[in-house]
């Protein structure tokens, strides 16, 4: 005969895990449901971190032009050097040459003085401190030896100088390698960003920042505000003539600037030579702290790290290379944070 048993109830501990697993899992698709889907940022937002990103690029750019000045100037002292090493060299043979043609004609003779044995030496520092050969050797003697023991104490300090620049160099080469690649990957990343937006947010970027290069060719009214000096306004005008020229990092002209490259190159062009980079520009001269003081032709330092420079253009306008993407221009000089002016 069949069992009829009832059958086994559920655990009380049992029953609560699963209604509290079901429970959550309402909660949690509530939830999906509810969620707001992931928004993609405004072209306000890409536009302010993109604007950003320039920032931090030009602030790599100011870093890859000193990195790239040291390069050059080391460059050019290891060629010095090693000219003077090379003619240095020459003078030395030439000392050598002499005295071994005084040991040739000695031998001719059948002998050969123990003094012009020791200019023959390897190593004449260690026998001319020998008292008693110094008394062998003549005024005239003992005068071309000193020269080739100082010809020889020169070439080496001029070898060991040298050695050391190059170790700069090769560092060098490495910093500004590594600062050319933050820049590239500053832009890219920025690029990527307007990569986001859609066709219409693009076009109105690109308008925004047309109407801008625009109006960087209409004439700027620079009010009453007369030139800082000749040159600065010669400065000046050699920038107005590059109006509409891109902004490429590194670039000091004649065709494409960054925000040094434009004002350097500008005081080239007046016969002035001032530094390369934007924060030694700002010890160039004198430094003005009042907007009010400033004159046409000064130079314009932005930013507490001072990596941007412009030409104050008068009125309340600077002209400058602003950043990658734009043209040289006129701006408000409110529309980045003022430090102070250098009257060069």
């Amino acid at each position: 005969m069949a069992s009829h048993r009832r059958p086994k109830q559920p655990s009380r501990t049992r029953v609560t895990v699963l209604t509290t697993a079901a429970a959550a899992a309402v909660a949690l698709s509530s939830q999906a449901a509810n969620a707001a889907p992931s928004e993609k940022p405004s072209k306000d937002e890409v536009k302010s971190k993109v604007d950003k990103l320039y920032e931090e690029a030009e602030q790599a750019t100011e870093k890859y032009n000193g990195a790239k000045e040291k390069q050059e100037k080391l460059q050019k002292e290891v060629s010095t050097i090693q000219d003077n090493v090379a003619r240095g060299q020459d003078e030395l043979n030439e000392l050598r040459d002499s005295i071994g043609l005084a040991a040739a004609a000695q031998y001719r003779t059948g002998s050969i003085d123990s003094s012009l044995q020791l200019f023959l030496s390897s190593n004449p520092d260690d026998y001319l401190d020998k008292a008693s050969t110094a008394d062998q050797l003549s005024a005239q003697q003992v005068e071309s030896l000193k020269k080739i023991q100082e010809k020889q104490r020169e070439l080496a300090q001029d070898r060991a100088e040298a050695s050391g620049k190059l170790k700069d160099l090769a560092s060098t080469r490495t910093e500004l390698g590594n600062k050319k690649k933050e820049v590239q990957a500053k832009l890219a990343e920025a690029q990527k960003l307007l990569n986001t937006l859609t066709a219409k947010e693009k076009a109105d970027l690109a308008a925004a920042d047309a109407r801008a290069s625009r109006d960087a060719g209409d004439r700027v009214d620079l009010g009453n505000t007369g030139p800082a000096s000749s040159r600065a306004m010669a400065a000046f005008q050699a920038a107005q003539s590059k109006i509409g020229s891109p902004y490429v990092y590194g670039a000091s002209g004649p065709s494409s600037f960054d925000c040094s490259g434009l004002t350097s190159w500008a005081f080239a062009q007046a016969g002035v030579s001032i530094p390369r980079i934007s924060q030694d520009q700002a010890n160039a001269g004198t430094r003005i702290y009042s907007q009010s003081d400033l004159k046409v032709g000064d130079l314009v330092i932005f930013y507490g790290d001072l990596h941007h420079v412009g030409f104050y253009a008068g009125n309340g306008q600077v002209l400058h290379a602003p950043r990658s993407g734009t043209v040289v221009r006129y701006e408000s000089i409110n529309n980045m944070p003022f430090q102070f002016g250098v009257r060069i």
